[in-house]
């Protein structure tokens, strides 16, 4: 019982912030009904009332159930026969679609079997023909809303067998955490693998003791020994995982019977910091070792697409991110999804999708695409096949002469063989410039009117680009001055318009100046000592300029403007002085003037000091060249706070 407490209570505290607020909708619940003969189950729901959104398809609820022993099912009202006796915790959700409410809670149901009557206790196989385990899931992720994961594995050997499993979540590339790992629900003796050093089977209860294992586990060669090649291939597909994810959890199985099915539940709580951006593409990652005798191991990776409601049509993709610098590295990915909402089958679907111009539409690839069926030669044929035509901006993709059931047609149980994909790859062209694109597909059933999708958006990552810079700098207030400086830049990389920059740069400088003055000192009543002086200063300063930040904008390819703060700061100085000061012997009463050479003066000394002359200035700034990355020249005009106030700067720079 005790296994059950965590997702309980964390339920109970879903529902109760759900209830108290009440600015974002009116909560809602869902009611599980049961009836129970033996060890046969019939279950039922009572559902809210849906809150249509004007101008979508008729809203509809999906739903997915687990019935407490490690099966599941997706229909409305499901009929479960229970293998064994004992109380089952059947747990329900149910997910809104075309709906403009929250999604309904469900409290859990317990059902207490008794007696075995019904020995027929076969349950449906998850896993298609040849696969050895596979992910599903209850519903697409939304931030801050549960979601279930169901790994689903097999057994392809003709005997018992131990093994482990691996499960990778939260992409290393986003910032954030996408989820948090609520609980793991097994329910075939699997046990959390507590060091990566002992293989030995242990039974460990609850699991729940398994979220507080650490995230980041080393997996050490020294487990298998018999199967050395496969072995050095599974750490190298451990260790690349552990690259791309940053948590992960390990699961021993023990007794596993020939062609036997297993599912493990994962309930994951999608966080508020989770990506807003509905058309990113997220991923969680498997490993499969189906023998602790041997290293030969499965990878299975599951996309999920961030929504903020449960729309069936939709476009997606992987490139809402991109590292523009290794852009041409990246694979591009789209995933356009539908549904036919309609009362009837649709004999065709055609899709007709913008490619945003950054793109080649011309070498798509198809990666994958449902319902199944031959890609179209030239010539009209009469049985299904998917065809593919491009307009200027744009790819058509058209299912022709399929059946594909409408959700509210009749006898149609099963709302996931109304629905549809297309998956495509493609490359970027050879040049492109930094900014955000949109895509979206207007989505036709037979000849009706056409469902939009939402935007799949492509961003590009800021990035850095470091730059030098060198030059000189012109005061025109002061004598001779001559200035010459080298510095540093750092700014957004390739930045299509605007962005902002920061700079640092130490400068060199020096300049004169003169002054001429006379000093008269009376000696007695009768003479006077005239000094006529001529002082000449040279002054060397190491000057460090900072420009916190400045902001450019890139009017073409090769002129951009800017304008920002700069401060400046003498970090040393030093003033060479000479004075030579003529003599002159006046008596002022008779008229008399003498010169007297002999008495000349001369001085020289040398004053120096540290970190004075603190200044600050605004500029605007003129920019020719290639701007976004590579060699360029400006010029800028300072005015300064105190003199000397004005100041130019002519330079070069190069963007790396």
């Amino acid at each position: 019982m005790h296994k059950y407490i965590l997702p309980l209570l964390f339920f109970s505290q879903v529902c109760f912030s759900q209830k108290v607020n009440s600015g974002d909708s009116v909560f809602r619940e869902a009611t599980i009904k049961t009836v129970l003969e033996g060890n046969v189950a019939k279950f039922d729901v009572d559902t809210p009332p849906l809150i249509q959104i004007s101008g979508a398809p008729k809203g509809y609820y999906t739903f997915f159930w687990e019935f407490g022993d490690g099966t599941l099912s997706k229909e409305e009202n499901p009929e479960h026969t229970f293998r064994e006796e004992g109380e089952y915790q059947v747990k329900l959700w149910v997910t809104n679609n075309y709906d403009a409410g929250k999604t309904p809670t469900t409290r859990p149901k317990k059902v207490k079997v008794d007696k075995i009557e019904n020995q027929n206790t076969e349950s449906a196989a998850l896993l298609n023909e040849g696969e050895l385990f596979d992910f599903s899931k209850n519903r697409e992720p939304i931030p801050n809303e549960e979601l279930v994961v169901v790994l689903t594995y097999k057994n392809p050997h003709n005997e018992l067998t131990n093994g482990r499993l691996y499960f990778f979540y939260n992409e290393s590339k986003y910032r954030s955490d996408n989820f948090q790992l609520m609980d793991i629900r097994p329910y075939h003796n699997e046990y959390p693998i507590l060091s990566d050093e002992h293989l030995a089977i242990e039974q460990i209860s609850p699991f729940q003791s398994m979220l507080a294992f650490s995230n980041r586990e080393s997996f050490k060669a020294s487990l298998f020994t018999q199967d050395t090649t496969d072995q050095a291939e599974l750490n190298e597909t451990i260790e690349r995982s552990k690259e791309v994810f940053r948590d992960m959890k390990q699961i021993g199985f023990i007794d596993f019977k020939p062609g036997e099915e297993r599912n493990i539940f994962f309930q994951l709580r999608t966080t508020p910091e989770m990506l807003k951006d509905t058309s990113a593409i997220i991923s969680i990652r498997g490993i499969y070792v189906p023998n602790t005798k041997s290293a030969n191991h499965s990878v299975k990776e599951m996309e999920m697409e961030i929504v903020t409601s449960h729309d069936p049509n939709k476009m997606t993709t992987n490139a809402n991110l991109m590292d523009f610098r290794n852009r041409n590295q990246k694979e591009f990915k789209y995933k356009i999804q539908f549904q036919n909402n309609g009362e009837g089958p649709a004999n065709t679907v055609r899709l007709e999708t913008d490619v945003p111009e950054i793109f080649d539409q011309k070498e798509i690839r198809l990666l994958d695409f449902y319902p199944k069926c031959e890609i179209c030669p030239e010539e009209d044929v009469s049985y299904s096949c998917l065809d593919t035509t491009f307009l200027e901006n744009k790819v058509i993709f058209t299912f022709e002469n399929i059946y594909l059931p409408g959700s509210n047609q009749k006898g149609v149980n099963s709302y996931d063989s109304t629905k549809g994909f297309v998956s495509y790859e493609i490359p970027l062209k050879g040049k492109i410039k930094k900014q955000k694109t949109q895509s979206q597909t207007a989505i036709y059933f037979d000849k009706n009117e056409p469902i939009i999708t939402n935007y799949a958006t492509t961003r590009f990552a800021p990035g850095l680009s470091v730059g030098v810079k060198g030059g000189v700098m012109r005061t025109g207030s002061l004598n001779n001055y001559q200035e010459w400086f080298l510095g540093a830049t750092i700014s957004n990389y390739q930045a299509f318009r605007g962005y902002w920059q920061s700079e640092v740069m130490i400068g060199s400088n020096s300049y004169s100046s003169s002054r001429e003055y006379i000093e008269r000192i009376p000696r007695d009543e009768v003479f006077t000592d005239v000094y006529d002086y001529n002082q000449q200063s040279e002054f060397q300063n190491l000057s460090f300029y900072l420009v916190p930040t400045s902001y450019r904008y890139n009017l073409t390819d090769f002129f951009a403007v800017a304008g920002g703060i700069q401060f400046k700061w003498d970090i040393r100085s030093t003033e060479e002085l000479e004075r030579v000061g003529e003599y002159t012997e006046i008596i002022e009463s008779e008229n008399f003037v003498r010169r007297i050479p002999e008495q000349d003066t001369f001085e020289q000394e040398t004053f120096s000091d540290s970190f004075i002359n603190f200044n600050t200035a605004a500029f605007v700034d003129f920019n020719l060249g290639k701007v976004r990355i590579g060699p360029s020249v400006g010029i800028r005009y300072h005015l300064y706070l105190k003199a000397p106030t004005h100041q130019w700067q002519f330079y070069g720079s190069w963007k790396f």
